[in-house]
């Protein structure tokens, strides 16, 4: 669970995550949705990928990048029983 919180501690990886709330796409698509270089964007996808908040996907030159849910409904659930 560190993992996701250290994730989760960026802006632009949080921004990242927005992004993919709404479609799954490449890291060029990403990418193109800031102003820092690709290999940035590649490191800010590997922590995510890391903390298992985004899943991905060869097809084939590209890599598709896609929000996993299953790690976010269960970081709700822990944050959940916390107020108990």
């Amino acid at each position: 669970m560190n993992k996701v919180f250290k994730a989760l501690n960026d802006q632009t990886r949080r921004e990242i995550l927005n992004l993919l709330k709404e479609k799954d796409l490449t890291a060029g698509d990403i990418a193109e949705a800031f102003h820092i270089t690709k290999p940035s964007i590649s490191h800010h996808l590997d922590i995510l990928s890391q903390a298992e908040l985004v899943t991905s996907q060869k097809q084939g030159q590209f890599v598709i990048y896609s929000l996993n849910t299953t790690v976010l409904d269960d970081i709700m659930k822990w944050i959940i029983t916390l107020k108990d």
